[in-house]
């Protein structure tokens, strides 16, 4: 039970780097003088980042319903 709680933890993080990221090669956030920024290669980062993130927040999300029972 605790390790599927860790797994949505680290999921919630990387969830949330990958929308920093998006972002700041939208140029919404952060500083200009950022390499990410203004970066198209970022946004398709970001959406890898953002996918992988969610996975695990489904992976612990399903470990957890699981063994609830």
């Amino acid at each position: 039970m605790k390790l599927s709680l860790i797994i949505i933890i680290i999921g919630l993080i990387i969830l949330f780097l990958g929308v920093v990221f998006y972002f700041q090669s939208k140029s919404i956030v952060g500083p200009a003088q950022s390499y990410m920024y203004s970066n198209p290669d970022w946004s398709t980062n970001g959406f890898i980042i953002i996918s992988m993130g969610l996975s695990l927040v489904l992976i612990g999300s399903f470990i957890l319903m699981r063994y609830k029972k």
